[in-house]
């Protein structure tokens, strides 16, 4: 069966003419590709009515979409723009995942929507958690979430992923980050192939966990410029295409910010809960907040707070406060969120880091002392408990109660 790709697109395009009379791949821009979406740029010379642009995109979609049905590939996500010479776009198209919208739309064309007498009392607004799924085998979800980039986001879930493998769970990490993803630095995934078998990508297998990563899907030093379908096609893939068999624990490391990845996550998974990273500073508690906020808005529970690079230990062993220690522990108590620990940074996190050896910051010889593997296992400690707590409230679990 053939597959989604720049070649696809190309031979997609050498048969269906443009505006001109040429065929469509003459006029190609750029491509990118992945599985099940797509995002082309298109150039015509010349041509600049709206009508004329119009039709070359429709054109293009089809072509891509006919021959996506022949090969049997399948296409959630297709994208078409037309640039001019400076690069700036003149016509969008695109085709995604079907809203809320289109099926009202839908319905009322048909007659089928609800015209009926308005209730008496507003109905409550139905929040994303509502309509979402699990994945088959995974027992909890727990998205690491920040307001902004450089706290330290993808350390944290790194690192706890690593800590509760440790305990003795069976832990997956995602990197949800679609457009920087880092986990191939960090878990040292340079020499490793993904592979994919009847559509199911394969997890990676390192420091005892499962990991996937889009960062092993597209070529490292080019940018991930994609609209909002196509982040959509890239995460739902990564999270209900992965063969994550049966996990206690599914960690969605998630870009920074309150945009479009968050959103479809919590439409899409039905999530334990959510871990917010900051550093101590205020500039970084400011859009903590409305991360935290967010999630709370999404009808996710905020499972806790993580003040990462708390404080730094140099190699004379003393300690730094460099960001202003403790001020992500005060903005969680005054949000009423629990506090799941402080991480410090030394020399030691760093290297293992930038080499892709997560599993050296448990052991104090590697660590740089017993400061930083303490705080990692009480991180893990901490989340546990949070997660039963919110579990319980959540009607997904029952107390147990043991005798001996």
């Amino acid at each position: 069966m053939a597959s989604l790709n720049k070649d696809f697109i190309k031979a997609a395009l050498s048969t269906a003419e443009g505006p001109t009379g040429d065929p469509l791949v003459r006029n190609l821009e750029w491509t990118a590709a992945c599985e099940t979406f797509a995002s082309v740029k298109l150039h015509f010379p010349g041509v600049t009515e709206a009508d004329t642009l119009d039709a070359a995109a429709r054109r293009t979609h089809g072509a891509i979409r006919a021959a996506a049905g022949e090969q049997g590939v399948v296409l959630t996500s297709l994208i078409v723009e037309i640039v001019d010479e400076a690069g700036s776009v003149l016509h969008t198209s695109n085709t995604g995942p079907k809203t809320n919208e289109d099926q009202n739309a839908k319905l009322q064309s048909s007659g089928e929507a609800h015209t009926a007498k308005q209730p008496s009392a507003p109905l409550a607004q139905p929040k994303p958690q509502d309509g979402a799924g699990g994945i088959p085998g995974v027992d909890k979800i727990i998205a690491v979430g920040a307001g902004k980039g450089g706290v330290g986001k993808s350390t944290v879930s790194v690192n706890l992923a690593v800590a509760l493998a440790r305990k003795g769970h069976a832990v997956g990490l995602m990197d949800g980050d679609i457009y920087g993803p880092s986990l191939p630095t960090m878990l040292g995934l340079g020499a490793h192939e993904m592979i994919v078998r009847e559509r199911m990508i394969e997890p990676f297998h390192v420091h005892g966990i499962k990991a996937v990563t889009i960062g092993k899907m597209v070529d490292p030093e080019k940018p991930l410029i994609w609209r909002g379908p196509m982040a959509h096609g890239a995460f739902k893939q990564l999270s209900e295409q992965t063969s994550w068999g049966e996990l206690d624990y599914l960690i969605i490391d998630l870009p920074p910010g309150t945009g479009d990845i968050p959103l479809t996550m919590a439409q899409s998974l039905q999530l334990s809960g959510a871990v917010i990273v900051c550093t101590p500073q205020k500039v970084a508690q400011d859009d903590a907040v409305r991360a935290a906020r967010m999630f709370q808005q999404l009808g996710v529970d905020v499972l806790g707070v993580v003040e990462n690079m708390s404080y730094f230990i140099g190699d004379d062993g003393k300690d730094y406060d460099i960001f202003g220690r403790g001020g992500a522990e005060r903005m969680a108590q005054r949000l009423g969120l629990p506090f799941l620990g402080a991480v410090p940074i030394n020399m030691a996190l760093r290297e293992n880091s930038d080499s892709g050896n997560a599993s050296a910051n448990f052991e104090p010889q590697s660590a740089g002392g017993e400061t930083l593997p303490r705080a990692l296992e009480l991180l893990a400690s901490n989340l546990e408990s949070q997660t039963a707590l919110a579990g319980l409230k959540q009607g997904r679990t029952k107390p147990k109660l043991t005798i001996s």
